[in-house]
């Protein structure tokens, strides 16, 4: 069955969200490629009614090695026709595919390194489905009505192993489709032409190396494109139409977004935005130059604005800036997900940044078994390989800014974009590192104490865990009416720990504040203060990636959603038991047993999970209208149909929208839910 409620960062609903943030066919271990493709001339033409792709590909790439074969992956539903030099195509090369998938060309002599080639491939297929996405149950690559994707990561032109966003590449697309359908790609170059069989060709070109690979095409409505704006978006009749959502006022949200990471890197290479729908079964998000494509279910709805911020931020973080290897890639995967918080912080302030950083940081510890150095060699589609590079690589960025200081970080990460910006090599923790340190005694003068950066990167970067602290101390009555003097003790668990730590006393009179650089398991520390002491708190603004308690809780159910979306109810329920045990009044944990065991049809006990839920600490809000909700479908699947329809109207009195709840509260009003049959 398919939930439509918020879900956590590893549901179904958002494995795709961060698998638009860094998708690849496969894990590599090793960095060294074979070859790089660096252009790419397609001519496709696609057929929504046979769901079939046929294209011709001339594909230029160079010699990394001596080569006596090329390999390059494609999608495995696509089945190579021919293979020849461009130079000489009168003669077919041997093609096979591999055990691992690669199509291997057979060279016809020798080809050496640093050589140049140009290999024309003809291929066709049927695209239909998720088969064979390389998400499982995701469609990335699929020809339908009334939207076709071909998705860079849905491997439907042949790329570098290795390379997905690593090895930068330019392209011009020839695109055939239906006539009255329309393509979205990178680099538009004029308006289509019709062809006699009635069909018209689209025709793009992105002549600056990047990542320009994506294709969505469809029947379309009319472009929305508010006066006065570079945002335009292209979404199907019924999403354009829909009056629960406000398109004009999300390309105006988005070109708000867009300019203020303008403001803080510069202008990316894309100078202008098509935001364009993807099917409800694609992925959540994804992105390509000059496109931001958003998922039909969250198109045009205010609880998707970070996902959009996201998204766009993929335009400076990822196609014009790339990860020299996909070790590196929390540089770019994390400054994406960071962009998110501070447009968030933009547009809400600082205290929605610290609330939003809390799920960042248990996403960066659900899964932190290996340090992030060594990340590329894990399976990419793994929750290790996507929780460390997104939430944990932006914390990294979140850290980093309070060693450095506001004004600081954001002239390292304008000067990072600037230098890198383009570059084929990509970016390295190496080069993060040195940038910061060229910038220490800026960061000494903005903070008052100079950064310890080595031992910074050896401890986020080089290792993996995160401290936590007991602070133990004593307060003691000064004479002759002179105050307070705490004397106190911080120890944390790890022994080449070393990094500033804010210490905030509370008193009756002012607050005092003091950086404490807290090196190894103990440190000392002496303050001293006028009025009496009332709260001694350490990291009261949450800078830091440290274990607590609330924390473990939000980590647990973390991993609950992960095994939810890999269909293991049971697990999940496991998981989330522990979260429970650890706080027996989360909400969130109680409605996340409830969810899983609502799907296993163990009504009884779904339905006293969501009552516990209501009882619970209503964090987050939004499960008091979706567990009214989930008990309206138990009375209705029970057939209680006035139970059902109390519990309905208790959700609309709630007043609270979030994922839909009072439209999906108002629908069961009119008509009882069905329990969809299991497959």
């Amino acid at each position: 069955m398919r939930f439509t409620l918020p879900m956590l960062r590893f549901s179904r609903a958002l494995i795709p969200l961060l698998a638009a943030v860094l998708l690849a066919p496969v894990a590599y271990a090793a960095q060294h490629r074979p070859l790089d493709v660096t252009v790419y001339v397609i001519h496709a033409t696609l057929d929504p009614a046979a769901h079939t792709l046929s294209a011709t590909a001339d594909v230029t790439f160079t010699a990394n090695d001596d080569l006596t074969t090329a390999a390059f992956d494609l999608n495995r539903s696509l089945s190579v026709t021919s293979v020849t030099l461009a130079a000489d195509p009168t003669h077919p090369l041997d093609a096979t595919r591999s055990a691992s998938g690669a199509i291997q060309v057979t060279l016809p002599a020798l080809m050496a390194h640093g050589l140049q080639a140009t290999l024309t491939f003809t291929y066709s297929g049927t695209l239909n489905g998720a088969d064979s996405s390389p998400i499982e149950g995701v469609r990335t690559a699929a020809i339908s009505d009334p939207i076709s994707v071909l998705l860079y990561p849905g491997q439907w032109f042949p790329s570098t192993p290795g390379g997905y966003l690593i090895s930068r590449f330019t392209s011009e697309l020839h695109l055939t489709v239906p006539a009255g359908e329309t393509v979205i790609a990178s680099g538009p170059t004029g308006a289509p032409h019709a062809n006699p069989d009635n069909t018209q060709t689209f025709d793009f070109n992105w002549p600056t190396p990047g990542f320009p690979g994506s294709v969505i095409a469809g029947k379309f409505a009319p472009t929305i494109a508010p006066a006065g704006t570079s945002v335009r978006i292209v979404a199907t009749d019924a999403r354009a139409h829909d009056s629960t959502r406000n398109l004009p006022e999300y390309a105006a949200v988005a070109e708000r977004q867009f300019d203020f990471l303008t403001s803080l890197y510069g202008p990316p290479s894309a100078n202008r935005l098509t935001l364009v729908e993807l099917p409800e079964d694609s992925v959540s998000a994804f992105w390509a130059p000059q496109i931001v494509a958003i998922n039909g279910a969250r198109l045009g709805f205010a609880n998707s604005h970070r996902l959009l911020s996201n998204t766009i931020a993929r335009q400076w973080w990822s196609n014009d800036v790339s990860p020299a290897s996909l070790s590196d890639a929390w540089i770019t995967n994390g400054l994406s997900r960071y962009s998110e918080l501070l447009t968030l912080e933009d547009e809400s302030g600082a205290q929605a940044l610290h609330s939003a950083v809390n799920d960042v940081a248990a996403g960066a510890l659900a899964y932190d078994t290996q340090p992030l150095s060594s990340i590329g060699r894990a399976d990419v589609f793994s929750p290790t390989f996507q929780s460390m590079t997104l939430e944990k690589g932006a914390m990294v960025f979140h850290m980093l800014r309070w060693q450095l200081g506001d004004q600081t970080f954001h002239a390292l990460l304008k000067g990072l974009y600037a230098q890198f910006h383009g570059a084929t090599a990509g970016i390295s923790r190496r080069d993060v590192e040195t940038a910061a340190n060229a910038l220490s005694a800026n960061a000494t003068a903005e903070t008052g104490s100079a950064p310890e950066l080595t031992a910074f990167f050896s401890q986020w970067i080089d290792s993996n865990g995160a401290p936590s602290y007991t602070n133990q101390y004593t307060v003691y009555r000064l004479g002759g009416n002179k105050g307070f003097r705490i004397v106190g003790s911080l120890s944390e668990d790890l022994d080449l720990f070393s990094m500033p730590v804010l210490l905030k006393i509370e008193t009756e009179g002012r607050t005092v504040t003091q950086r404490l650089q807290v090196a190894g398991t103990q440190t000392a520390y002496n303050v001293e203060t006028y009025g009496r002491p009332r709260r001694i708190s350490l990291d009261p603004d949450g800078w830091l990636l440290r274990q607590t308690p609330e924390l473990g809780v939000r980590v647990a159910i973390l991993r609950g959603q992960q095994r939810m979306a890999e269909g293991d109810p049971s697990a999940a329920i496991a998981e989330y038991r522990k979260a429970l045990a650890a706080s027996p009044n989360s909400s969130l944990a109680s409605y996340r047993i409830g969810e899983a065991l609502f799907q296993q049809r163990s009504y009884q006990s779904a339905a006293d999970a969501f009552r516990d839920a209501l009882r619970g600490d209503s964090d987050p809000r939004w499960t008091e209208v979706w567990s009214h909700i989930m008990l309206g479908k138990i009375f209705d699947v029970t057939g209680q149909r006035t139970r059902a329809v109390n519990e309905y109207r208790l959700a609309v009195q709630t007043n609270d929208n979030t994922q839909g709840a009072l439209n999906e509260a108002r629908k069961y009003l009119s008509t009882p839910y069905q329990q969809e049959n299991p497959t």
